[in-house]
């Protein structure tokens, strides 16, 4: 199956980006090195795919609360077939039916985003100042842009090279291997960061999962997808890197606000529940990146303890117990 429809349209985006910041005005910083029209196309690139995709995220929240509400039953069925995994697995799938909770649906976004990127990191990397005239007009681009995206810089890297450029690469783009390892380098690490607290983000606040697999695919995605960026993340044009780190961070701030505007409900034990009203704490609104925010709980006073006898005070005469008895009644 072709993916040129998928290398027309980031390029459509991307070129009209950049070209509503050329019509702006917005300049080149000679003194940093920067083509920032180009850095903001990329930019702007997320802020599209992001809001297109915001009706999938909401579906993806609303899922993750559904499967945090079954957990005391998925719980129950573990219990019940224990030892039974093709039994357990069934019963499983039957009440994700029953319920209307899709257990993929928290990956949707990410992989409905895959295509965008494979598109982007195709398009960058054609950016060859060697290439024939028909190869820069692939894809709806002319010439002009053609050649302007590809001396297009952050800090005086090309936004084509990578941290694995080679020389002959590099002397293609007029780069030089240094700057372009260095700058490569830190947004390779900005990317496992982002990357690593977008899925710590949403696990505190949500919960790990009760559900085996579950749990598996969250670990996954808070270790496993940063730790590999340390090594595909070599290979990635310092454009596509600016794109997933802007990602990321967009997708700090979507959840953040959605966290914000929808808590999930806790109880006092700390485990969600279907309906759970009593004593719910929520977490706090000023919940940082890293979801430590105090959780807003009313607090308990304990009550004072009623007929307390108080301690006699020092050298005071002991209290007559007679006189204390009721009367006894007549007859």
């Amino acid at each position: 199956m072709s993916l040129d429809w998928i290398y027309y349209a980031i390029s459509w985006i991307l070129l009209l980006w950049h070209s509503a910041w050329d019509a702006i005005g917005v300049p080149d910083d000679a003194v940093v090195g920067t083509n920032w029209a180009w850095i903001l196309a990329i930019i702007f690139l997320v802020v599209t795919v992001r809001v297109i995709l915001f009706p999938v995220f909401v579906k993806q929240i609303k899922s993750q609360r559904a499967m945090q509400a079954l957990q005391p039953k998925v719980k129950e069925l573990q219990e019940k077939h224990k030892g039974d995994r093709e039994t357990l697995q069934k019963e499983m799938m039957e009440l994700y039916r029953k319920e209307k909770a899709n257990p993929l649906m928290g990956c949707l976004p990410m992989f409905l985003q895959i295509p965008v990127f494979l598109g982007l990191f195709h398009v960058l990397r054609r950016l060859n100042p060697d290439k024939s005239e028909a190869g820069k007009t692939l894809y709806g681009w002319t010439v002009d842009q053609f050649n302007s995206a590809s001396q297009a810089k952050l800090f005086t890297a090309p936004i084509a090279g990578k941290f694995g450029s080679t020389a002959e690469e590099l002397s293609r783009l007029g780069a030089n291997g240094t700057t372009v390892k260095v700058i490569a380098g830190v947004l390779v690490l900005v990317m496992m960061l982002t990357t690593y607290l977008t899925s710590r983000q949403m696990i505190l606040k949500t919960g790990w999962a009760e559900d085996p697999q579950q749990r598996m695919i969250q670990r996954l995605m808070l270790y496993g997808i940063p730790l590999s960026l340390l090594v595909s993340g070599a290979i990635f044009p310092i454009g596509v890197i600016i794109y997933w780190v802007t990602n990321n961070l967009f997708t700090l701030g979507q959840q953040q606000w959605v966290l914000r505007k929808f808590p999930p409900l806790v109880t006092n034990t700390g485990t969600a529940k279907p309906g759970a009203s009593r004593n719910p704490v929520q977490p706090a609104k000023s919940g940082g990146l890293f979801g430590r925010g105090k959780a807003e709980a009313q607090s308990v006073v304990p009550a004072k303890p009623v007929n307390k006898a108080l301690a006699p005070k020092p050298g005071a005469k002991p209290a007559n117990p007679k006189k204390n008895r009721p009367a006894k009644r007549q007859g």
